[in-house]
């Protein structure tokens, strides 16, 4: 490990800014050196709690700062044109979640990371849970025998009204694209790809123009079946958000325990205490550190933030054609052109 700490800098002072403001500290690896918003005052304050420093644009930050890594941390549609503009400054990448608000767009991120050489990730801060890492261990251990069912739970009542992630036009969609981005990231982590998807709407309750509750149905290409339950206007009060079956056990990932039990015993086996969500960024960075250090490798990669986008791609075609739609992979080849025309996103 070099003693020399990775600069990053960071794009959007928002909320979840804060989560990864708080991740860097005491993290051997890598340190914040400076945050970019349009809203100065926002940029600002949380340039003074971190002690980096402070721009109103991220083209004035990438100009005057030496980074190693930026993370995004903006809405979506902002995504491709911030990512494309750091890429090509060969400045490595970790972008949160959806990696774009369609495949077309994420493929130009991922071509130019490729071309430029530097590392591109899409923040999924579930997989970097300790307890689900563990999880995944015992489904891989077989002890479970063959996995035959996945269960995804991620249903919290929120007002969603004056939110910018039910803006259409800045978040791509609703909670199937929001929360389901995290959900169908953890299905093909347990499953490995997924082979095609159906999507049922519930009852618009908060009187968005998106939808707010859905169930997804899945099909991995080994043939395992899997369900998510998305919603921002019911809490379904679940102890945990992640249940496997296989056929000979069942792993439950809880908020606050997790634990399985195979089918020849009666007792419960906790492996871990919940969700840390500090801990889960801190891992993601972590890792990400390491892999452009070239001591890891990276748990989500650039093809994997890509295969997400197109899951959700084909969930909403299943939505609005109410049947079973394939997840088609038709990769890039790297030498499509890379360059974004401007969209509107130099407001950020």
């Amino acid at each position: 490990m070099n003693d020399k700490k990775l600069r990053f800098g960071m794009v959007g002072a928002g909320a979840i800014a804060q989560v990864y403001a708080e991740a860097f500290k005491n993290l051997e690896v890598a340190r914040l050196v400076a945050v970019a918003d349009i809203r100065a005052e926002t940029a600002t304050a949380l340039s003074g709690e971190t002690g980096c420093q402070s721009y109103n644009s991220y083209q004035a930050m990438a100009k005057k700062e030496k980074l190693d890594a930026v993370i995004i941390s903006t809405p979506p549609v902002t995504h491709p044109e911030i990512c494309l503009h750091f890429v090509e400054r060969k400045v490595h990448v970790l972008c949160e979640k959806p990696l774009s608000i369609d495949v077309k767009d994420a493929r130009l991120m991922v071509d130019a990371a490729q071309n430029f050489n530097v590392k591109l990730t899409m923040a999924s801060k579930f997989r970097y849970v300790e307890d689900v890492i563990r999880a995944k261990g015992i489904v891989t251990s077989g002890i479970l025998g063959e996995i035959v069912l996945f269960e995804n739970s991620f249903t919290s009542r929120v007002d969603m009204s004056s939110r910018w992630n039910s803006d259409i036009k800045i978040s791509g969609g609703g909670v199937l694209i929001d929360n389901g981005t995290h959900s169908v990231d953890l299905m093909r982590y347990f499953l490995g790809p997924l082979a095609e998807v159906q999507v049922v709407e519930g009852k618009r309750v908060q009187g968005l123009a998106v939808e707010d509750t859905v169930r997804i149905f899945v099909r991995s290409i080994s043939g395992i079946m899997g369900t998510i339950d998305l919603s921002w206007s019911i809490n379904k009060e679940l102890d945990s958000y992640i249940n496997i079956y296989g056929s000979h056990g069942t792993v439950f990932v809880g908020w606050k325990e997790s634990k399985y039990r195979q089918s020849s015993s009666q007792d419960w086996i906790v492996f871990g205490n919940g969700y840390d969500k500090t801990q889960a960024f801190r891992n993601q960075i972590r890792n990400f550190c390491k892999s452009i250090l070239g001591e890891e490798t990276l748990l989500i990669n650039a093809e994997d933030a890509l295969a997400s986008v197109e899951v959700i791609e084909a969930t909403y075609a299943a939505l609005r054609q109410n049947q079973w739609i394939a997840v088609n992979r038709k990769l890039g080849n790297g030498k499509k052109p890379y360059r974004l025309k401007a969209a509107g996103a130099n407001a950020l």
